[in-house]
């Protein structure tokens, strides 16, 4: 049966939207009928469909809207995928409301039919992902208002989302929306609809409550912000800068207004100072004030812009980089500017003398103009009682502790079951219906009390790992007198296969009885067909055990072998799929080893993949390459065995092992670092020091290439557990655009990289729960001391970690640029913008310590081409 069309007839009328109203009704009685599996296959295909266009989508609304961040709104429209999909996928349309006193949190369902959404112009793509996936999720037609000034990348949005819907198998125009909004047609819309799903400014939310039909609205957020004595000062500051400067403030849980106890207020002071905020002197604070309202309302200019174009509006110079104005104020009233809500990186003041007193301002801050959205405590976890006084006194549905309101508020990211969501439900306090963070189901007011949570980390390795010289046959004799396997599959390239680097492992294998075969076509960049050749000889030889021996290539390629020959069907588009948190992704990767044993045997010191998740595979007919992350993927032996790695050429030797550099060093400032990864990392960086000379110089040094060999191993384990970061990111898109090997790759940015992450007040800071502050200069320092060097301070070592590293680069004979390397200067340049957008878009770039911005990575880009 041949696919249909999705129809999207024009909406510019009340004729034209009465009659797509009644159309979507007809749709919405066909849903209502599927079954819960036909639902959650239609969630997950639109889901998936979002997820994919969110860099698109996140560029469209910032250049019609004219506010915010790109690479924030990408966040925003990647959350409102993932974070919604992973939080209902397998929830029933129907449910209970719940009490879980271990996370501390109360969440609330309701049902619903046609739904009207309005959206906002402040986050005009991501709500409308949002709202479109929770209204399929619960069988109901939605149709979109859309804000004037973001109308275009709305529809996109909702377009999206409907093809994939119906391609899945919806009904046709089960999602519409509005093309030419207007105050009219969105009050029609509104009066037509069952049920309104309202986002927007107070007019709007209060025109939806007076339509004579349920309506589940936000209101205004003032988040009032309480440092207490007893809170760590710097996670406390860092974590209000970290959501403050999110998107420049258009989140409505964003804070705006922090009051500090009286005794660690200079503390706190100096904190944001050192961040890069800028504190307002009397004059100054005048100009602003006059700025953040127009004839007593917020100045539309000024949301969603970046400080120093607030502060030019203003009439007064801050410096270019400047993170938060920030205006020490006294007075809570509503006659204050600086006490309503500035949806910008602009932020009151104030100082108490005790926690009541604190408790009195943030209480009248709500009732400003905030009833009943969020507030936040920053406190010692220990300290119940404050924690529940201040729970008592804030008329607030969102009531965060220890947690950055923007990211804290919306679910899911700081804390457990506070429900993943861009609709934030006030309460009655606020005029609103619902009082938790929309869902797939709501009625009721649910006040949540949701604690700042670090999640579960993990350490994750093969079920066995041997090393040591000559230990290949011991190792592989289990495979026959304990495991009894028959048949073993050998994967490896042609080189290796014909320079008889098989023949031991043949060798044993008949010794066992093991009947065997070997696969030898795989290229150094193995090819998607390579793999489904080797992967239809596996299934022709029928192994119990594969043996993949070579390098990052040939067991990149035996990992893919695997995946073919024990699940055929896998769609590698899917399995590709970017993740914020791997435990998260909308992608379930298929379970492993039901079939075949997998034994991974290095033949370099380098990529650590005989202990990694990880496997790159190329579409040779696209040129596209899909990158595979999923602990299904990790061998369960690996054999570390340096006979097998004698005779690397110097070429190799020096682009391995300077990846096992790279990998340690990344793996140890990374945000998912801990305490069982950076051991690794430590020993792993010093064994190269140490060794990756002697190994470059005489390829025969058997300690050297055993250190090299183990070294290469622990880092591997280290970033299997911790990952990368932005430096294996910019190296990935060299490599794919330029041919540069992966090793020399690395080695030309690493310093600059290095340099760009340890800066004590940068741009962003990566989000991750367990990373409070910013700390990569420490942690390169403690890299530095555990080798040997010393400093009067952080950056002393750290400045003499980077010098030891250049001299290392030139020991091993690694130029010193981009461009040393032949690539041409006009191409590299031609290519800047895509390899830009592709590294900020990298899997590895998510655990880099700073938070890029593609601006930024392009200027690393043209530092290390020029070594400038």
């Amino acid at each position: 049966m041949a696919k249909k069309e999705t129809t999207t007839p024009f909406i510019d009328s009340v004729e034209t939207l009465t009659a797509k109203m009644e159309d979507m009704r007809k749709a919405q009685k066909i849903f209502s009928t599927y079954t819960q599996e036909q639902v959650d296959k239609i969630f997950l295909a639109a889901a998936t469909a979002a997820n994919k266009a969110r860099i698109p989508l996140a560029k469209m609304a910032v250049e019609e809207s004219g506010m915010g961040l790109v690479e924030d709104k990408i966040i925003k429209n990647h959350y409102a995928a993932e974070y919604v999909y992973n939080a209902y996928r397998h929830t029933k349309t129907c449910g209970v409301i719940e009490e879980d006193p271990i996370y501390g949190i109360k969440k609330i369902a309701e049902p619903v039919g046609l739904i009207a959404a309005v959206i906002p112009t402040t986050n005009p793509t991501s709500t409308a992902i949002f709202k479109t996936l929770i209204a399929l999720k619960t069988r109901n037609a939605i149709i979109i208002s859309p804000h004037p000034r973001a109308k275009k990348c709305t529809a996109e949005a909702a377009k999206i989302v409907l093809d994939a819907a119906v391609a899945a198998g919806a009904p046709e125009g089960i999602i519409g929306w509005i093309d030419v909004p207007s105050l009219e047609l969105t009050n029609q819309v509104m009066k037509d609809a069952d049920l309104i799903l309202a986002t927007g400014g107070p007019g709007m939310v209060k025109a939806a409550y007076s339509s004579g039909k349920p309506a589940v609205g936000v209101g205004p957020g003032n988040t009032p912000v309480i440092i207490d004595d007893t809170a760590d000062i710097r996670m406390a500051v860092n974590s209000v800068i970290h959501s403050k400067t999110f998107d420049y403030g258009m989140i409505c849980a964003s804070e705006q207004s922090v009051t500090v106890l009286e005794s660690v207020y200079d503390q706190a002071k100096a904190e944001f100072l050192r961040r890069g905020c800028y504190f307002l002197n009397p004059e100054e604070l005048d100009k602003v004030r006059s700025t953040i309202l127009i004839n007593g309302a917020l100045n539309a200019k000024i949301v969603g812009q970046p400080a120093p174009v607030i502060a030019s509006m203003a009439g007064i110079k801050v410096p270019d980089n400047t993170k938060i104005l920030i205006g020490e104020v006294e007075s809570v009233d509503i006659s204050e500017p600086f006490a309503h809500e500035k949806l910008s990186p602009v932020l009151a003041m104030y100082k108490a003398k005790t926690f009541d007193e604190a408790l009195e301002k943030a209480a009248q801050l709500v009732a400003d103009g905030g009833y009943g959205h969020t507030s936040s405590l920053y406190v010692n976890v220990n300290e119940k009682e404050k924690i529940a006084k201040h729970s008592d006194a804030m008329k607030t549905c969102r009531i965060l502790i220890n947690t950055p309101s923007s990211q804290g508020g919306i679910g899911d990211l700081y804390n457990f079951k506070l429900e993943p969501s861009l609709t934030l439900g006030c309460g009655s306090w606020g005029g609103n219906s619902v009082s938790a963070n929309v869902g797939v189901k709501h009625l009721l007011n649910i006040k949540t009390v949701a604690e700042r949570r670090k999640n579960m980390l993990w350490f994750r390795a093969p079920e066995k790992v041997y090393f040591k010289k000559g230990c290949t046959p011991v190792a592989l004799d289990e495979l026959g007198t304990i495991m009894h396997k028959k048949r073993a599959f050998i994967v490896t390239d042609s080189f290796l296969y014909k320079n008889g680097y098989t023949q031991k492992i043949e060798a044993k294998l008949d010794e066992m009885g093991i009947v065997h075969t070997c696969f030898y076509d795989v290229a150094p960049d193995p090819t998607l067909a390579s793999a489904k050749a080797g992967a239809a000889a596996m299934r022709a030889f029928e192994p119990d055990c594969i043996i993949a021996l070579g390098g990052g290539s040939a067991m990149d390629a035996g990992k893919v072998m695997w995946v073919l020959y024990e699940h055929p069907d896998a769609n590698f588009d899917d399995m590709a799929m970017d993740f914020m948190d791997i435990r998260k992704r909308v992608y379930t990767f298929p379970k492993m080893g039901e079939k075949a044993y997998f034994v991974a045997i290095p033949t370099s010191s380098g990529t650590g993949s005989e202990v990694t998740p990880f496997a790159i595979i190329t579409d040779q007919d696209t040129g596209v390459k899909w990158p595979l992350a999923d602990y299904q993927l990790m061998p369960n032996m690996a054999i570390v065995d340096t006979d097998n790695m004698m005779s690397q050429p110097k070429g190799l030797t020096c682009a391995s092992g300077i990846d096992v550099m790279t990998h340690a060093i990344e793996s140890y400032v990374s945000v998912m670092a801990s305490d069982y990864t950076q051991g690794l990392s430590l020993k792993a960086i010093k064994l190269v020091f140490d060794y990756l000379p002697r190994a470059y110089k005489d390829g025969n040094d058997v300690e050297a290439r055993d250190h090299m060999a183990n070294a290469s191993c622990l880092a591997g384990m280290a970033f299997a557990n911790a990952f990368l970061g932005l430096n294996h990111s910019m190296a990935h898109k060299l490599g794919a655009f330029h041919h540069l090997p992966h090793g020399i790759a690395n080695a030309v940015i690493l310093t600059e990289v290095m340099k760009y992450n340890s800066v004590e007040v940068p741009t962003r800071m990566g989000t991750f729960p367990q990373y409070e502050y910013p700390q990569a200069l420490a942690r390169y320092a403690e890299i530095g001391r555990y080798v040997g060097l010393t400093g009067k301070d952080d950056q002393e070592v750290f400045n003499k970690l980077v010098q030891k590293l250049e001299d290392l680069k030139k020991a091993i004979e690694i130029k010193p640029s981009i461009q040393a390397y032949g690539i041409d200067e006009k191409y590299f340049f031609d290519t800047l913008d895509n390899m830009t957008e592709q590294a900020f878009n990298d899997q590895c770039t998510a655990a880099n310590p700073r938070y890029p911005l593609m601006s930024e990575i392009k200027e690393l880009y043209t530092k290390c081409y020029y070594n400038k």
